[in-house]
């Protein structure tokens, strides 16, 4: 008796470890439509039996996903190969092939996670990892090119979608051995645009999570950190919260006295307070250690012309055109300043005259870099001018009357 009960354990314990698949999981394994079998696992989940069950479930949807990628890249291939013969090709499925792309490396993500689960005995053996790595990690650099399709469109959301999925799974678990080294050269370019999209969506984490990538690239590293520091001051919402941002800028610049941006960011901050005195700390010393500054020669002019000192204003914003001369808004401000002084000049017209054909120069060379007034206001201060010096009938005065209607 003893034997048989043995014998029947046996056969219960064999008929477990050789159990055929769940009908949930051959029910997604059945299907060969992605959008099917992606509804099926979603709804079923809780069904299967186990990690591997999950795991054989997603890579399923990951073989699905790049079928239809791989026809679509075939199609894209012989395409060309029949235009360069002068061929009309038959159109491929340009939407489908990205979001395949993208479908499989998701899936991808979730079948690695279960994949790399211990079994029943407490073991872990991956079985669709190394595969998966390979072809997935092919397929997602064309999440770029996806990207790049939305931002042709006008689709924010595809540009979040393709590019934030891209950026996001730079560091994930499953591409630790695909080698990225030939994503370099954009990755920086790519997280730096998806910042601004980002920000724009008021997705300010997200903004800031690409940001930090992008500043890991010496070609993006400044631009970056300029717009980490603009979109910190722009979400600032109490005292506190300023205070608390001058605080870790002051430090960041003392550690970074190059740095423009934080340089920049800190003189905005303080002018925005009314803290006058503490500008012209900030650009006094910049100056003394760094005589041919622009952003600091700009700065200063920017104070001396709010304070309607126009004479110290002129000698600043003339410094730094001398030392660049391509930015429109300090062009402007010099022209505006020089106007404001000739202005004020009693009795002796030719000297006012002079003046503001001085100014003239810097204004037409504002409006020959911004013709379309996008960064600075050039249009009065160059009629003030024209004016003055060639008559109201003059057809470069009446040209820019049109513009100010």
């Amino acid at each position: 008796m003893k034997k048989i009960m043995f014998a029947a354990l046996m056969m219960f314990a064999t008929s477990t470890a050789f159990a055929g698949d769940s009908d949930a999981l051959k029910g997604i394994l059945k299907s060969k439509n992605y959008a099917e079998a992606a509804a099926m696992l979603k709804s079923s989940l809780g069904q299967l039996v186990s990690n591997a069950e999950k795991a054989k479930a997603y890579n399923h949807l990951v073989q699905l996903a790049m079928e239809k990628f791989d026809k679509e890249g075939t199609a894209q291939l012989e395409g060309q190969a029949l235009a360069q013969t002068g061929k009309t090709a038959e159109p491929y499925d340009t939407a489908g092939y990205y979001e395949a792309a993208y479908n499989a490396l998701l899936n991808a993500i979730e079948c690695d996670k279960y994949d790399n689960m211990p079994d029943a005995k407490g073991k872990v053996k991956p079985k669709f990892h190394e595969a998966n790595m390979t072809r997935v990690g092919n397929a997602r650099i064309q999440l770029v090119n996806a990207g790049q399709r939305e931002a042709q469109l006008g689709s924010d959301e595809g540009v979040l979608k393709y590019w934030g999925t891209f950026l996001d799974t730079e560091d994930c678990d499953f591409l630790k051995g695909y080698d990225k080294t030939g994503e370099a050269g954009f990755l920086g370019q790519v997280a730096y645009f998806t910042a601004l999209y980002a920000n724009q969506n008021k997705q300010v984490d997200r903004a800031l999570k690409y940001l930090d990538i992008a500043m890991k690239d010496p070609e993006q590293a400044k631009e970056a950190q300029a717009q980490k520091f603009a979109i910190g001051q722009a979400n600032l919402k109490t005292k506190a919260d300023t205070t608390k941002f001058i605080s870790e800028l002051k430090e960041f610049y003392a550690a970074n006295p190059d740095n423009e941006a934080a340089f920049g960011t800190l003189c905005n901050l303080y002018a925005g307070q009314n803290d006058n005195e503490a500008v012209k700390a900030l650009v006094g010393e910049k100056i003394q250690r760094d005589p041919n500054n622009h952003t600091a020669w700009a700065l200063k002019g920017q104070y001396e012309m709010n304070a309607q000192d126009y004479d110290n204003a002129i000698e600043s914003f003339k410094k730094a055109c001398e030392i660049d001369d391509t930015n429109p808004v300090v062009l402007t401000y010099l022209g505006f300043c020089m106007n404001n002084k000739a202005a004020g000049i009693e009795g002796d017209i030719p000297a006012q005259k002079a003046l503001y054909k001085e100014s003239m120069k810097y204004l037409e060379r504002a409006k020959e870099i911004d013709p379309d007034r996008m960064k600075a206001n050039w249009a009065y201060p160059l009629y003030q001018c024209y004016y003055i010096n060639y008559s109201a009938n003059d057809p470069r005065t009446k040209e820019l009357e049109e513009i100010l209607k």
